[in-house]
């Protein structure tokens, strides 16, 4: 019956007339000499939710027409290689408007201060989103994903390879518009099988709106992959070199061919990546101290692909099709020691336990899309969107545990071996539809969505070379989950300075998990969830000064969070004989309400007021062993409530013509509560803060420098481990030649080895202090070559999409 009131209410509003009328926009665009600038990109935005309406491009004489504009309030902005973006905010359209001359300043000023390259700015802060422009920065090359997301405003990345932003945890990750269905150690190999030069630039949406779907606490980031866009036939292939302690190397190649009716577009690479980390931990438990080192060496190699085409059928028909794999072969090594000390008065350990474990991990990802965009006319158009994913996930682990006493006398062995397959399949369908509607824009859609995965634990006992299945630890955990949603949004105005919108999405989560143990009597009951949830936001635009560039924005939105799959399996699994983890079926979704107050000040200094309140956040806790006193254990549970207030500041300077910078602080004071009952509660406060800091110098010979890095002060990770400060330099000299046709980047990264962790956590009378680092300090060289018709401004799409179709336009 929900999903047929859903269908109901899109054939509804999707039969509603035109009431809108349409008016013609014009210009002409002018550099400082008054000269007209032919070629400038003209884009005009929604102002109420920066949804793209259209792109022109001036002709010979700088001018440029808009047809068909519905009443409205819009942002126009001008874009022309070698000038900054030229910006009219609180545009009003109600009738035919010539806009005069519009003209771009020279490249030396304040709006140029966060620019590196003649383009774009490193970070522009918009209504929506924050965009970190990987291409922007010297100090990329050589880097992946996740260490990209360390240095993304806002953004924290801690011990365990998880992704906050602004102090919050359950972020959702996108590539190019879609979900990235994974998790954990999954999520962190495909992020470092992406390196910087494929990445074009990272999108962090804190409060999406109710057009997304509304799981992830923390909001999306959405990493756009790099591709060609211009018209004819061009490329780019590049070549990176980095040496850490370790050496990482990668290739990248990637061409475009366009006309009138016809995109192809595609990408291929290869890297190889052999990365280290450690970390150590000194624990006092049950009367106990126990010290641990662990020392991981992982060869990764990468080869990844993207093929993608849009067929221009006619000018109301658009047909894509987009492919994309990414296949990973994983060899690691790792050293685990953990001295059990008596007392923790005790200066020699009564036995030290050591584990030098190697594994073999191959993930194998595929995705296939469909598009299919209907422009009923230039106001109205349907998108459709058909996907499906595969994952799998192939991992096998060697795990000697050996007992030895203090003078090296060995006291026991057990060896154990692990295959731990899973594989995940994502089916989604997606239908939108936009259109004005009583002086404003509407927007309707529904989205079903199936994840099913298939997780094995299979634990093996070697004896003389002979493997025998443990059916005591082993099991299968099957988890699949439905998601069936519709979501109304309206964008409008209420005067000529202030404008809204407003929106609420329906969820419904079919979810069950099924436990199959090996021997009778270890199962545990399904986990079976059934839930409907309402997902209201709304923002509101105030332009103090239009003319100015000084504007307010409050927004609120509510959003989910559902446990993953792999932390409801209630099996208890071994890391070694002294580690254990265990899920919980029991989780419940975390549900966050998020409110954030924005000022903008001459359309370049931001400022950013949230607070967001979490109930049954979901978090890891680490405590002692129920089994054994020596041992610790991993859970999942949820904490009663987060509570976060974070302060966001964004300003880019100007000191001469040679010298400019970027600056972007955060700062968030952050509550857990929790009582779980025995004694055993969660009562943290902290405040920390982040700074984010880029200097780009012009240097004589045509040369470019950076210096920049971060400083992190104390915060928390997870729901008690509380880090110390932590921070990074990285150095970087970039030239081009050949008219710019070939690019040479040097960068040196983390200069002086300080983006290491250190901390402490105490929870149910376990109390840890723990460090810990990785091939952060690296030289790295990068050598990319643009061949092709560069100079030909790509295809101008008439309507914009930004949600699902990366792939024909970012």
């Amino acid at each position: 019956m929900l999903r047929n009131l859903f269908l109901s209410l899109f054939l509804a509003l999707f039969g509603l007339g035109n009431l809108q009328a349409q008016h013609l926009l014009s210009g002409q665009v002018q550099d400082e000499n008054a000269a007209p600038v032919p070629f400038a990109n003209v884009a005009l935005y929604v102002a109420a939710d920066s949804t793209l309406l259209k792109v022109e491009v001036t002709d010979d004489a700088g001018i440029f027409r808009m047809t068909e504009i519905p009443t409205g309030n819009y942002t126009l902005e001008v874009t022309f290689l070698g000038a900054p973006p030229l910006r009219r905010n609180a545009l009003s359209v109600d009738r035919d408007r010539d806009l005069g001359v519009l003209k771009m300043e020279p490249a030396a000023v304040e709006l140029q201060a966060a620019t590196i390259t003649a383009t774009r700015a490193l970070v522009e802060i918009r209504p929506d989103r924050t965009v970190f422009n990987v291409q922007g920065t010297i100090n990329a090359i050589g880097e992946n994903g996740i260490d990209l997301l360390r240095k993304a405003p806002g953004v924290t990345v801690d011990n365990n390879n998880n992704i906050n932003v602004l102090s919050r945890s359950g972020v959702l990750v996108y590539i190019d518009g879609k979900r990235l269905p994974l998790t954990g150690d999954d999520l962190t190999n495909y992020l470092r099988g992406l390196t910087a030069e494929q990445i074009d630039r990272i999108d962090i949406i804190t409060n999406p709106s109710a057009k997304y779907e509304a799981q992830g606490n923390a909001g999306i980031i959405d990493i756009r992959l790099k591709k060609a866009e211009n018209t004819g036939g061009n490329g780019t292939a590049s070549t990176t070199i980095s040496q850490g302690r370790y050496t990482y190397y990668g290739t990248n190649l990637g061409g475009n061919y366009r006309n009138a009716k016809l995109n192809i577009f595609g990408s291929g690479n290869y890297n190889f990546n052999e990365y280290w980390n450690e970390f150590m931990f000194n624990s006092l438990q049950n009367g106990l101290r126990i010290r641990e080192r662990n020392d991981f060496i992982v060869e990764n190699a990468t080869t990844g692909f993207r093929l993608g085409t849009d067929f221009f059928l006619s000018d109301h028909h658009t047909l894509g099709f987009l492919v994309n794999g990414q296949f990973s072969d994983n060899d690691d090594r790792s050293g685990n020691r953990m001295e059990v000390f008596g007392n923790p008065q005790a200066t020699v350990f009564d036995s030290v336990l050591i584990a030098d474990n190697t594994g073999r991990r191959d993930n194998n990802q595929q995705t296939y899309n469909i598009n299919y965009q209907f422009n009923i006319d230039d106001q109205q158009r349907i998108t459709i969107d058909l996907d499906y994913g595969r994952f799998r996930n192939d991992a096998l682990q060697d795990q000697p545990n050996r007992f030895f006493a203090p003078n090296g006398e060995f006291l026991s062995e057990a060896i154990n071996y692990f295959d731990t397959p899973t594989d995940i399949d994502i089916s989604t369908a997606k239908m939108d539809y936009e259109r004005p509607w009583l002086q404003g824009q509407l927007a309707v859609g529904v989205k079903f969505s199936q994840v099913a995965t298939e997780n094995s634990f299979l634990f093996f006992d070697v004896s003389d070379g002979i493997r025998l299945l443990n059916t005591d630890q082993s099991n299968l955990f099957d988890y699949d989950e439905k998601v069936y949603a519709a979501y109304v949004s309206f964008s409008g105005k209420l005067d000529e300075r202030t404008s809204f919108n407003a929106g609420l999405r329906s969820e419904t989560t079919d979810a069950t998990g099924e436990l199959s143990a090996f021997r009778a009597g270890l199962g545990a009951p399904p986990v079976d969830l059934e839930y409907t949830s309402l997902f209201p936001s709304a923002g509101v635009t105030y332009q103090l000064d239009p003319d100015r560039g000084h504007t307010l924005n409050l927004n609120y939105g509510r959003r989910i969070n559902r446990p993953d799959y792999n932390v409801l399996n209630p099996f208890r699994t071994q890391l070694s004989q002294l580690s254990f983890e265990t899920g919980n079926p029991f989780l419940n979704p975390e549900i966050v309400d998020n409110v954030e107050l924005g000022y903008t000040h001459a359309y370049s200094y931001n400022f950013k007021l949230s607070y967001s309140q979490t109930s049954n956040q979901i978090t890891r806790l680490i405590g002692p062993d129920a089994v054994d006193r020596r041992a610790s254990s991993i859970s999942w549970q949820n904490l009663a409530t987060q509570t976060i207030w974070a302060l966001n500041v964004s300003a880019p300077i100007t000191f001469s013509e040679w010298l400019s910078t970027y600056v972007n602080i955060n700062a968030a004071r952050l509550d857990n509560q929790a009582d779980y009952g025995d004694g055993v509660t969660i009562d943290l406060q902290a405040f920390t803060y982040n700074l984010f800091l880029q200097n780009t110098i012009k240097l004589p010979g045509g040369f470019t420098g950076e210096v920049s890095g971060y400083f992190s002060g104390p915060g928390v990770w997870g729901g008690v481990f509380r880090y110390n400060e932590q921070g990074a330099l990285n150095l970087g000299i970039q030239k081009q030649f050949l008219g710019d046709q070939l690019n040479v980047r040097l960068s040196f990264n983390d200069v002086f080895f300080t983006s290491g962790f250190n901390g402490t956590s105490e929870f149910n009378g376990l109390i840890s202090e723990g460090s810990g680092n990785w091939d952060s300090r690296r030289a790295a060289l990068s050598i990319s070559y643009n061949f092709g018709n560069q100079k030909v401004k790509s295809r101008q799409r008439r309507t914009g999409l930004e949600e699902e179709a990366g792939r024909v336009g970012g």
